[in-house]
């Protein structure tokens, strides 16, 4: 059966592998992105999609998004709380307040607007799967990552409280937690790391390798496998839960 499946952050990256993959199965989706241009050349490839560019970390936008989906479709099936962005990177005593809180706005407080949204929805017709993108450092930390780490912890807490209110009303909630994926935008945070741990580029890239016990970064694909499971009636009972992809992160450590 058909789906409806609302994407934030959904216009590169894990977001476009998602929106690419429920569109391969003949559900219809949803997405917005900060990037405009993003926005544009999904809309070109995808062109039965809803694709507008919405801040999450900006309401009036987010609610100008959110309600123009909720008047084309009347309620949603799935909702993948995907946006995000890795932060500024160094020790804590040299960050900066504003990129902080930069790095939680998108990642903790675009989550909250858009589940606050999917939540009434979801209550109202009694049921809907939410699927919220953590990431490993929010299990275990991450040094000179402290804002990321942090907001991806607040996902997990997040994640479990609403399994909580919502479950009685059949709707289920669960979180991914992606390991190092490859892309553009891993590429640019290990630039950032090297540089913050003042290393070269590949020891970071061989620390990601060196933490996992299958000694391998993961790809979007591996991750739209688990998030398709989890929206599908074969995980009908599964919520709740904090789902690592990521070869198991034996540390964060450098």
């Amino acid at each position: 059966m058909s789906q409806r499946a609302l994407i934030t952050g959904g216009a590169s990256g894990i977001g476009l592998g998602l929106a690419r993959r429920f569109a391969a199965q003949g559900d219809r989706v949803a997405l917005c992105d900060a990037d405009g241009d993003a926005v544009e050349r999904v809309a070109a490839e995808m062109p039965d999609a809803i694709c507008m560019k919405a801040d999450v970390t900006d309401a009036g936008q987010m609610d100008a998004f959110l309600s123009q989906v909720e008047d084309s479709w009347g309620g949603v099936d799935v909702v993948c709380a995907n946006a995000g962005t890795g932060g500024p990177a160094g020790r804590i005593e040299d960050l900066n307040y504003d990129a902080w809180q930069a790095c939680l706005a998108v990642n903790l407080n675009g989550a909250f607007l858009t589940c606050r949204w999917a939540a009434r929805i979801m209550r109202a017709q009694k049921s809907g799967c939410i699927v919220i993108t953590s990431s490993t450092s929010g299990q275990w930390g991450h040094p000179y990552r402290s804002p990321y780490a942090a907001a991806k912890w607040g996902l997990v807490g997040l994640t479990k409280t609403l399994a909580m209110e919502l479950g009685p009303v059949g709707v289920r909630v669960n979180a991914i937690c992606p390991g190092a994926v490859e892309g553009d935008r891993m590429d640019r945070v290990v630039a950032m790391e090297a540089k913050a741990s003042n290393r070269p580029e590949q020891d970071v890239r061989d620390q990601y390798v060196r933490g996992v016990s299958m000694r391998t970064w993961v790809t979007v694909d591996d991750l739209a496998d688990t998030v398709l499971f989890l929206a599908s009636p074969a995980a009908s009972k599964i919520s709740g839960q904090i789902i690592a992809i990521d070869g198991h992160t034996e540390t964060n450590a450098p």
